[in-house]
């Protein structure tokens, strides 16, 4: 911000230097090939060693808050998950906000997803055990994908969806996590608005407003407080500083321009249950401290009451971003490390 303030560069531009990761050496156990599905940029990894048959294809959505990440930042990331459960990964450079708005990054993952069901021979891939997966906004475009594809009959069916503290509503920055953890790294309380903002509409005129719940109409907050409520929160997550709070008042004109927050493609939790019954096998990732911890507990319910099998892996020690930093520049996590092979350990199983 102070680089902004000064002239010297955008928080948005130096925010994706430091973010950029850097270029690796060949990996012995993989062949990497950066191709395009689509049209839309990837990075494919398959396992140099034989198989027996054919193997399971991950498609792999970075995270960043639809603003940061690239093919190269989630390499490490990607690598690890090819060599540890044997997979093809497909990692996806979607377009990025602000300068690509919602829905671009969502429909260059679906394009993707789509491009590579139709053709997995090619990568030696089982149609019955594809699967998507992603951290954070990238969880967020997994899960939206994932929908998109649970009624469609013209390719593959998805064998499970993988969510990693995913961002999955904009309706309310108030829940139980985002209090307790607003001012907690990587990702504040007032970033996960200012992100999901700059998705949206390319700005994020009306920050306060939206964190304040001044954007939703009564009556829209009413029908959505079924799925997006503290009370579908279990009572072991309310016992750090939780406070009830009051309602404020609706601004019509805010509403106008943040409407389409309320669109499944972009807040998957608001999906219809004849939707949310549809979707594969689930694996969700949550931390103890991290504002989005209650989006991924509160999808955990909707899952789980439309019947389908959800595997939950909550890190009590783990904060947001964590299975990035696994391994980072030097410094270990093991948290990140418990994480990421508990994510290793699902696809195993499937």
């Amino acid at each position: 911000m102070i680089l902004e303030k000064t002239g010297l560069c955008s928080q948005i531009t130096f925010g994706r230097y430091v973010r950029q990761g850097r270029k690796l050496g060949l990996d012995p156990k993989l062949l990497i090939q950066d191709l395009q599905f689509n049209e839309v940029p990837v990075r494919v990894y398959q396992p140099k060693a034989a198989s027996d048959g054919p193997r399971r294809g991950i498609l792999f959505f970075h995270g960043g808050g639809w603003v940061f990440g690239s093919l190269d930042t989630y390499e490490k990331v990607c690598r690890y998950l090819s060599r540890e459960s044997d997979s093809v990964v497909v990692s996806v450079q979607y377009r990025l906000a602000p300068e690509h708005k919602y829905p671009a990054a969502y429909e260059d993952c679906l394009n993707a997803t789509q491009h590579f069901l139709q053709h997995l021979e090619l990568y030696g891939v089982d149609p019955a055990r594809v699967i998507v997966c992603g951290d954070s906004a990238g969880g967020n475009l997994a899960a939206a994908v994932s929908q998109t594809l649970a009624g469609s009959s013209e390719q593959p069916k998805l064998r499970a969806q993988i969510l990693i503290y995913p961002g999955l509503q904009a309706l309310d920055f108030n829940l139980p996590s985002y209090q307790q953890n607003q001012g907690v790294p990587l990702l504040f309380r007032e970033r996960a608005a200012f992100f999901a903002l700059l998705y949206l509409k390319g700005d994020a005129l009306h920050m306060q407003e939206v964190l304040e719940g001044s954007h939703i109409p009564p009556d829209m907050r009413l029908k959505y407080r079924k799925w997006v409520s503290p009370d579908n929160i279990p009572e072991e997550f309310k016992v750090r500083g939780v406070k009830p709070l009051r309602p404020t008042d609706f601004i019509a004109e805010v509403y106008e321009t943040v409407k389409r927050f309320c669109e499944p493609n972009l807040c998957p939790l608001l999906a219809e249950d004849s939707v949310v019954h549809q979707l594969p096998e689930s694996f969700i990732l949550t931390c103890e401290y991290d504002v989005l911890r209650d989006d991924g507990l509160l999808y955990k319910k909707r899952l789980e009451d439309n019947g389908v099998r959800v595997t939950w892996y909550h890190l009590e020690d783990g904060f947001h971003g964590i299975i990035s930093l696994y391994d980072y520049c030097g410094f270990s996590f093991p948290s990140g490390k418990r994480g990421l092979d508990s994510v290793v350990n699902f696809l195993k199983s499937l």
